[in-house]
């Protein structure tokens, strides 16, 4: 059976980073992915897919982007349920990432940071290294990440209208 899901967009808000009972990180955040097609009005629409990260890789997204930070993301669909409060069943759709990568700049996310004011996940001065694929396989060699690949890789492409992206948990549609 295959069950592969691949993801660009924007995170809609910090990764929230948490801790299960024995040490283990998982990190949950939501992707904001435009639609291939436009809609009656001539718009195009955005799917707003929740996802989940494991152990180093929710580290990772915690510490190295923020909301607006343009990601890849690829892993797998899971669907998980519980018995809430009232004694409903509540199914919960979400993708677990396995792999990411950020596709914008450090610069770039070091500057959205500083136009929005200090937050409590600001661990951007800690990478390195030029390298953005992460995995929670350590032992996978790092991909090519020729600039080539890239059309005008080192521009912003929002700085020219000095608009921001503000997304508020109101626009979400959960």
């Amino acid at each position: 059976m295959i069950n592969n899901v691949v993801l660009v967009g924007r995170l809609t808000r910090d990764a929230e980073l948490r801790y299960t009972g024995s040490g283990i990180a998982v990190a949950s955040f939501t992707v904001a992915v435009e639609r291939p097609y436009t809609n009656a009005q001539g718009e195009r629409e955005t799917d707003f897919i929740n996802c989940v990260a494991w152990r180093k890789t929710a580290e990772i997204i915690s510490n190295y982007t923020r909301k607006g930070s343009l990601v890849g993301v690829t892993g797998r669909m899971q669907t998980r349920n519980y018995t809430n409060n009232e004694g409903r069943k509540v199914y919960i759709t979400e993708v677990v990432a396995e792999n990411f990568q950020m596709l914008e700049p450090k610069s770039v996310t070091e500057k959205r940071a500083q136009n929005e004011g200090s937050s409590s996940n600001s661990g951007f001065s800690r990478n390195t290294s030029n390298n953005s694929n992460y995995s929670q396989n350590t032992n996978q060699a790092p991909r090519n990440n020729s600039k080539s690949n890239y059309a005008n890789f080192d521009e912003d492409p929002f700085d020219s209208n000095n608009d921001s992206i503000d997304i508020s948990d109101d626009d979400l549609p959960f």
